[in-house]
């Protein structure tokens, strides 16, 4: 069975962003890029699948700018078989995105396609969902677990109060949350490796997607900095100063 991993670059974790003076997004100059983190998580449980003979091919997919290469590549050290990139320097919305990696579906027709549930940047949380509805395939979302057998996948998350177990019939599509793994460190003979492994680059206009934006982002602001708190005597002096809010009765 093959499995399909869609991964995005996207700004590091540890990276504080930035907004451009003039309100109309991030400001992403000079800033260290990476794999998204959930994203890396679905690579681990991928090659993870392979290492128990479930699978026999892990393919990383991205879409974005030529640099995206870099995060493709990290995918490929880290013990994916082989890339495709699919370039455009234009920032693609997710419905684009579902519609891409559909496509990209129905030439690799793999067994499984897992993905991380959402990406730090833009926290949109959709991809998948879409990916699912498009392809007409079962989804388990925000996967805490996922077992193989035969030809279906079981797949746990966390739900209020327990545990949600659903079995999905392969192929299906599955979103990963941040207790599924803990994603491997490449190896330095493992990142020299993935300098030879293959990476196709293919163009949204090789899949005939059109992914032009339907939405217009209107202005990116910085959240309120928190004031000061303010230390009281005692109760009767918060509860006067909670009244004075309105916030007690």
């Amino acid at each position: 069975m093959k499995l399909l991993v869609p991964i995005k670059r996207v700004i590091d974790y540890n990276v504080k962003p930035r907004v451009k003076a003039d309100g109309s997004g991030v400001d992403l100059a000079n800033v260290k890029m990476s794999m998204n983190p959930f994203d890396e998580i679905a690579v681990e449980e991928a090659l993870r699948l392979r290492e128990k003979g479930v699978a026999s091919e892990v393919v990383v997919v991205s879409i974005g700018p030529a640099k995206a290469q870099e995060t493709l590549r990290t995918g490929l050290a880290m013990g994916a078989d082989r890339a495709i990139l699919i370039q455009t320097d234009d920032e693609v919305e997710p419905l684009g995105v579902a519609k891409l990696l559909a496509k990209v579906q129905e030439e690799e027709q793999a067994g499984l396609i897992i993905l991380g549930k959402q990406a730090i940047d833009d926290d949109s949380n959709q991809t998948g969902q879409m990916l699912a509805a498009l392809l007409g395939r079962p989804q388990g979302t925000f996967a805490s677990k996922v077992e193989v057998s035969g030809d279906a996948v079981a797949v746990t998350r966390e739900v209020d109060g327990g545990l949600e177990t659903v079995s999905l019939t392969l192929p299906a599509i599955v979103t990963t949350d941040l207790r599924l793994n803990e994603p491997r460190y490449a190896s330095l003979p493992n990142i020299m490796k993935a300098k030879s492994k293959p990476l196709a680059t293919k163009t949204p206009a090789d899949y005939g997607v059109d992914v032009s934006p339907r939405l217009a982002t209107l202005k990116v602001v910085e959240p309120p900095k928190r004031s000061a708190g303010v230390k009281v005597a005692d109760v009767d002096e918060l509860v006067a100063k909670l009244k004075a809010m309105g916030v007690a009765a």
